[in-house]
């Protein structure tokens, strides 16, 4: 059977719409590449008092903390009071079963050995752990121990600390007043990074603790928050006392920040969302 021969017009022109196609789809994929490399580096943080998993019915639930930091879309979350291996949460380990649950890694720190388990702050991350340590208070009185988890992370290329601590509840603030100096120590330390202090400080702005850690760092909600900020429910009283506070340097821009409504326990998360510059 004989062949049919395309004309050379044909050939001409089916080759140059063929060669602007291929033209045109490598335009188009490399944009993703373009706009990745050049998109705003935020990320979410939120800090978040779980009271060993127990929420306001009395029931020890992860799975609604778990959901409430995903529907957030925070990318690393300071907790606090949360139990390994204590007798009132089954030996349950806590900050494993939350790394699961969030699929974010999960750095736990001992801060207090409390029937027959430990007991202290966790930190939940989506971003590389360079490294991390924790430091315990020094303390006034006996009881609970104190401390600061500290973890260097890599946060889209760059090394941001970020720190996260628990500090004493009761109303006379001398023991808060103490830890003070000592998270300004800390800071110095890190003073070439970007910084961020999360956490339960049991205590109000108008406090002098809050108004010395307000000259050293920048309190987020302060800055952008609308609102009272209150992170004790109304089934307790009214306050806030939970803070994310940030290195005064400018390299991270606070974008909003809010308080989510839950009842997983006794306090209420704080979230802020920031660009890291």
């Amino acid at each position: 059977m004989m062949q049919q021969r395309m004309p050379r017009r044909e050939v001409v022109r089916g080759l140059t719409l063929f060669l602007l196609a291929a033209f045109l789809l490598a335009g188009c994929q490399s944009a993703p590449d373009q706009t990745k490399s050049s998109a705003g580096k935020t990320f979410r943080v939120m800090t978040y008092n779980i009271h060993h998993g127990e929420g306001l019915d009395g029931k020890v639930d992860l799975l609604r903390i778990a959901e409430l930091i995903k529907r957030e879309g925070a990318d690393i979350v300071a907790l606090q009071e949360v139990d390994k291996g204590v007798e009132r949460t089954q030996r349950r380990d806590l900050p494993e079963e939350l790394a699961a649950l969030t699929g974010m890694t999960c750095i736990f720190s001992n801060n207090y050995h409390y029937q027959g388990g430990e007991y202290g702050n966790a930190v939940l991350t989506k971003f590389p752990v360079v490294r991390w340590t924790n430091r315990h208070y020094k303390m006034l009185r006996s009881g609970e121990q104190r401390g600061v988890l500290q973890l260097v992370l890599n946060v889209h290329g760059r090394e941001v600390v970020f720190m996260n601590t628990h500090i004493d509840y009761r109303p006379d603030d001398s023991e808060r007043w103490l830890n003070v100096p000592e998270i300004e120590e800390l800071a110095k330390q890190y003073a070439s990074r970007p910084m961020i202090v999360c956490g339960d400080f049991n205590d109000t702005p108008e406090s002098r603790v809050c108004r010395r850690l307000n000259e050293a760092f920048a309190d987020t909600w302060a800055l952008i928050g609308q609102g009272d900020g209150f992170t004790i429910p109304p089934a307790n009283p009214h306050k806030r006392i939970d803070y994310i506070w940030i290195s005064k340097d400018k390299s991270l821009v606070p974008l909003k920040a809010w308080v989510p409504q839950s009842d997983a326990s006794d306090h209420l998360p704080l979230v802020g969302e920031f660009d890291l510059r």
